[in-house]
């Protein structure tokens, strides 16, 4: 794409904008809801709407957004093949503006991290500091030599189920009650997740990621296989909630999430027959719905993952949501 010779003002604020990665903020928000679920404490004051607030600041635009941006300034020649128009490599932005960028994210998510934590005081807000300061830790050895997490999906998976979602249910809960044996279950679910959906995402930088040595699973194994690898994840987390839920004595809920694997088990076969094409009937849902948020992608297999991820995401999410409530109600 043809750059400008010099950005104004508010097209160079949309370019750092942009390398925060936006759309990828609300990721987080449904781990945070579940956590303040399930600890059944936070009251509708305007403190408490503050603390959940300045929560999803902490790991949504500043924590994400420090992952993203420093992903994208280690990541320049990858980049060049798979996103050339993103901010860097297209020249909105100068890699120093990017690396300043990020130290800005970091910083900001440090300072509330800890100013929230020493708030909230005690355990829980020693809890919440550990969370925030390891999950950025984790977001910067993920793209940076010489761990670079992200070379391996052995690593790399793990390394977001965390910062994504154990980190950011186990903090929420926190926020406003102990963190019980119920909650510790719950973000270890939502921590398995995350790992299942990122295997899937690495199919959008399938070709970038074999020139440039990175050993994702797609590259490793080929895209059904891939798919195959993510959905046993995925069917074993639901089998285990809905498990955890009938022993924990929630029945109705039980029901409901064995209904939810039941239908995506259905969709998944669809995609394992046709990697490229499969559940196609959902490509308004990506193209006109959620396309603004989700992304859109030029790769059969990714856009197929798009696909999933809206049905998926409604499946899980909603059940979790639920489960994590009746944890919460259970306590009050």
């Amino acid at each position: 794409m043809s750059v400008p010779a010099k950005l104004g003002f508010v097209d160079k604020v949309r370019a750092h904008l942009e390398l925060l990665d936006p759309v990828t903020w609300i990721s987080v928000f449904p781990c945070l809801a579940a956590g303040v679920m399930a600890s059944g404490a936070m009251k509708g004051t305007v403190h408490d709407y503050l603390l959940l607030l300045a929560m999803f600041l902490m790991f949504g635009p500043l924590g994400t957004g420090f992952s993203q941006s420093v992903n994208d300034c280690f990541d320049l020649e990858l980049d060049r093949i798979n996103e050339p128009t993103r901010p860097i490599p297209s020249g909105r932005l100068s890699p120093k503006e990017g690396l300043g960028n990020s130290i800005v994210a970091l910083l900001l998510a440090i300072g509330l991290g800890v100013f929230t934590g020493l708030h909230v005081g005690g355990v829980r807000g020693m809890i919440i500091m550990a969370s925030i300061l390891f999950a950025l830790f984790v977001a910067y050895i993920y793209s940076a030599p010489p761990l670079k997490l992200k070379k391996n999906i052995l690593t790399s998976a793990p390394a977001v189920g965390f910062s994504y979602g154990f980190a950011p249910f186990i903090s929420a809960n926190a926020l406003f009650g102990d963190i019980r044996p119920e909650a510790i279950w719950l973000a270890s679910l939502n921590f398995f997740m995350a790992v299942a959906l990122i295997i899937l995402n690495d199919f959008k930088s399938a070709e970038g990621d074999k020139d440039g040595g990175l050993k994702s699973l797609t590259v490793m194994i080929g895209a059904r296989n891939t798919f195959l690898v993510s959905f046993t994840i995925i069917d074993i987390v639901f089998a285990v909630l809905a498990w955890l839920s009938y022993s924990w004595g929630f029945m109705i809920p039980t029901f409901f999430v064995l209904l939810g694997l039941v239908l995506s088990v259905v969709i998944q076969v669809q995609l394992l027959l046709d990697p490229k094409g499969g559940i196609s009937f959902m490509n308004s849902a990506v193209n006109d719905g959620f396309g603004n948020v989700l992304g859109k992608s030029d790769v059969n297999e990714h856009n197929a993952f798009l696909r999933y991820q809206i049905a998926n995401n409604v499946l899980f999410l909603l059940n979790n949501l639920v489960v994590a409530g009746m944890v919460g109600f259970k306590y009050l």
